[in-house]
């Protein structure tokens, strides 16, 4: 929507007396401070935000699947990398929550995007079907499609192509059908691991992804628990500042917040409480002969 021209909508909105009964007005737009106030008040508000946690990603990816599209690919094979595309898809959606450590730079990465690896991993399993071939997956072409066309195509940080290319040789390749050892994405406090083959059916995988941890730890995503410290920080910051813009700035109605008496009070309120005197610190030091490394520290 064009900022410049939500004044003019407005007018128009206000304009219509008689509407008619069956008429509505629906206006998709992302968070701007120049929406008008009039508009917003009138309106029935419905935000859609980014699902949080790893299995919740991996759900929400999942709900958009039908069985019609598990059915235009018979081949054993394609349910489990489905699972695989929709666990890379929900990794590096959730890398973007850790600010700078995930990604050196934000990127968008749509359903559009996994939409298009899954069909093209559907179209390699039927052509291999089709020719009656036994031979391995091109699982170095599936990777450089997926990872440098589809959604390294956003990518433009050498870097952050670096990463992606690291997690699709970690997660695609034969070794995540090998029958003699299990393949695991990562086993920090759950063993994450692709649906067994008792697992046949959409019900049954949502039920398996339901299992999955609420909170994530860094550890899955291959970066230091310390990220975490950087992520709940900024999701408090972001949470305050909120807040904030929330609360009114001038007085109206009974009941209501104003910020500025708010910041006066806490003012006065530091104002008005008694502080400690300075230390002499000349005085202090010279009554040591030789201050010992504590009392060096302390100085």
């Amino acid at each position: 929507m064009l900022v410049s021209w939500l004044k003019t909508l407005e007018r128009i909105y206000e304009a219509i007396t008689k509407p008619d009964k069956a008429f509505r007005l629906w206006l998709t737009t992302a968070p701007t401070d120049k929406f008008p106030l009039g508009i917003l008040q009138k309106s029935l508000k419905v935000v859609t935000e980014p699902p949080d946690g790893l299995g919740q990603n991996i759900k929400n990816t999942y709900s958009r699947l039908s069985e019609d599209v598990f059915d235009g690919c018979t081949q054993h094979q394609f349910r489990p990398m489905v699972y695989v595309l929709s666990f890379f898809h929900a990794v590096i959606q959730e890398r973007k929550k850790f600010g700078k450590i995930g990604w050196n730079v934000t990127y968008d990465f749509t359903a559009s995007d996994y939409e298009i690896s899954y069909k093209l991993i559907s179209m390699y399993l039927n052509k291999a079907m089709e020719s009656g071939e036994e031979e391995e997956l091109p699982w170095d072409t599936l990777r450089y499609l997926i990872g440098e066309a589809m959604y390294g195509g956003r990518v433009t940080d050498d870097c952050d192509r670096r990463v992606m290319s690291s997690y699709l040789l970690e997660y695609m390749g034969g070794f995540i059908f090998d029958s003699n050892q299990r393949f695991f994405f990562a086993k920090t406090d759950f063993e994450y691991v692709i649906p067994g083959d008792d697992i046949k059916t959409s019900e049954q995988t949502m039920e398996f992804i339901e299992a999955i941890p609420l909170v994530t730890p860094p550890g899955v995503f291959g970066l230091h628990s310390n990220a975490e410290i950087t992520y709940y920080s900024n999701a408090a910051k972001e949470l305050w500042v909120n807040i904030l813009q929330m609360a009114t700035s001038d007085g109206g109605g009974a009941g209501g917040v104003n910020r500025e008496d708010i910041i006066l009070e806490i003012a006065e309120g530091i104002q008005a409480k008694t502080l400690p005197e300075l230390y002499d610190e000349y005085n202090i030091r010279k009554s040591f002969d030789v201050p010992s490394p504590t009392q060096i520290v302390l100085l």
